[in-house]
């Protein structure tokens, strides 16, 4: 170990551990400090109910992940990464026990919608099918970064992109296409009414389409593991089970990078305010469940697919997004779920399953959520209460509890809203240094934001290499 290390990364999620990747490959010396006694982040698996149901306690499903440009650049199938793909990427119910649809096909998706849309779905995605890795890379970045790669697309995705969800599919006249889009925005955890959220549809619908949804082999924290591995295979070193609380209790070195929110990373590293009008955003109550089977969904589509979207039209979705912003209770939820063991096995014992919802709740709310919840899961899927063997709950208080950098539960670590949408955690030229020469920060709380894809690890690195080459 030098007398002086090149770089300290202050957790061990998926932005720090590729920022560590990222410069140890570069010959530099890197040592990882994280508080929890594993590395994962938001990028975990757990048994959270039963023994031999693995949980993953947050992200699950990674259409971002496999198609990352900084994981691509790694070997990470090397270091035991293998990508799940389900038959269907996303499935969206109706109360009529149909179905819209994402697949790899667009065909199949648009047909999907109704003959009366089809064609406007189509058309929507037509001009950047087949050119999605310069799309990632021009737009999972901070836009004014140099020049795009794809100027053209780059302009046109982004007239697209700023648009709210709720515009952008006023080209479609029916509800079900509208439901999948607005089901797609949501992931913004905003209203879809709300600046940008198209964009958060139309590139998740592109990732559908071009890589997939996929879950990764075992869980989650097999993609955190990956990055471990390759980190210490490049040099670095990770301690666990260490939480930092000032910045004069890690080694000397040359810089240090924060995967953190903003407010700690200003608690540590003494910057007082820096970070004072950072806003955070609202929050989810998860439930993960152990089942004695496949979830019952009435949609046939529902029990192929790895996502299921339960809203179900664009008006209940946008409402139970704007409450929760508005600190509203929830009364009828927008539901996110995953159901990785269709595809995976391994994840829970021969016949059972693992399942997860989550609905928006607002920051902080100490309600329980459980019955709307499964009310909702009841009216597309009759039976599911008698399938559940143990259930998991986490509400706002106890996400921010697992993950420091959910804060108030927020698990997109700031709210998509506003300038922030677009500028965050400030405006800054280059968004991941800070007012001390020495310190960065490169969690979701940095572009481009949130999701398992290592972007805001990999340009937060390359603003560390390049300011020390220059000293």
């Amino acid at each position: 170990m030098p007398s002086m290390l090149d770089a300290v990364v202050v957790g061990a999620g998926p932005n720090g551990l590729t920022a560590a990747a990222e410069l140890a490959r570069r010959g530099f010396a890197v040592e990882v400090f994280e508080a929890a006694e594993t590395v994962g982040g938001g990028a975990r698996t757990e048994e959270l109910t039963l023994p031999g149901f693995r949980h993953d306690p947050c992200s699950a499903v990674h259409p971002l992940g496999i198609g990352s440009p900084a994981f691509d650049a790694m070997p990470l199938a090397r270091h035991g990464l293998e990508w799940l793909q389900p038959e269907l990427a996303l499935a969206h119910p109706f109360p009529d026990g149909s179905a819209a649809v994402l697949t790899g096909s667009v065909g199949e998706s648009a047909m999907s919608l109704g003959a009366q849309d089809a064609g406007a779905y189509r058309r929507l995605v037509a001009p950047y099918l087949g050119h999605w890795d310069t799309l990632a890379e021009d737009f999972l970045r901070t836009p004014w970064d140099g020049l795009p790669r794809d100027p053209y697309r780059w302009v046109r995705f982004g007239l697209d992109a700023l648009q709210p969800a709720t515009l952008l599919s006023r080209r479609f006249r029916g509800a079900k296409a509208r439901g999948l889009f607005a089901g797609l925005g949501a992931h913004a955890i905003a209203p879809v009414s709300g600046l940008a959220t198209g964009g958060v549809a139309l590139l998740f619908a592109l990732a559908a389409h071009e890589k997939g949804w996929p879950v990764p082999r075992g869980g989650s924290q097999s993609i955190s593991d990956a990055l471990a591995s390759y980190l210490r295979e490049q040099g670095g070193t990770i301690r666990t089970g260490t939480e930092v609380k000032r910045l004069d209790e890690l080694p000397p070195a040359r810089a240090y990078i924060f995967d953190t929110s903003p407010t700690a990373l200003a608690r540590i590293a003494g910057l007082g305010r820096a970070y004072s009008g950072y806003r955070y955003g609202a929050s989810c109550f998860k439930i993960d469940y152990a089942l004695s089977g496949p979830v019952p969904w009435t949609a046939k589509e529902a029990r192929r697919a790895g996502t299921v979207h339960v809203g179900p039209t664009a008006g209940e979705i946008n409402s139970a997004l704007s409450a929760a912003v508005a600190g509203r209770d929830p009364s009828v939820p927008f539901l996110i779920t995953a159901q990785p063991s269709l595809v995976d096995p391994s994840r829970a014992p021969e016949g059972r399953h693992v399942f997860w919802a989550y609905g928006h709740v607002p920051a902080g709310w100490e309600g329980d959520a459980t019955d709307v919840i499964e009310r909702q899961l009841e009216r597309f899927a009759p039976g599911f209460r008698d399938l559940v063997l143990a259930r998991a709950v986490a509400g706002p208080p106890q996400l921010a509890a697992r993950n420091a950098n959910y804060v108030g539960g927020d698990i997109a670590c700031g709210a998509f809203s506003g300038l922030q949408t677009v500028i965050r955690p400030k405006l800054a030229r280059v968004p991941y240094a800070t007012a001390h020469p020495a310190v960065f920060i490169c969690s979701s709380a940095t572009p481009p934001g949130p999701g398992v894809h290592g972007m805001s690890g990999h340009h937060a690195a390359k603003a560390v290499w390049r300011r020390l080459r220059a000293v």
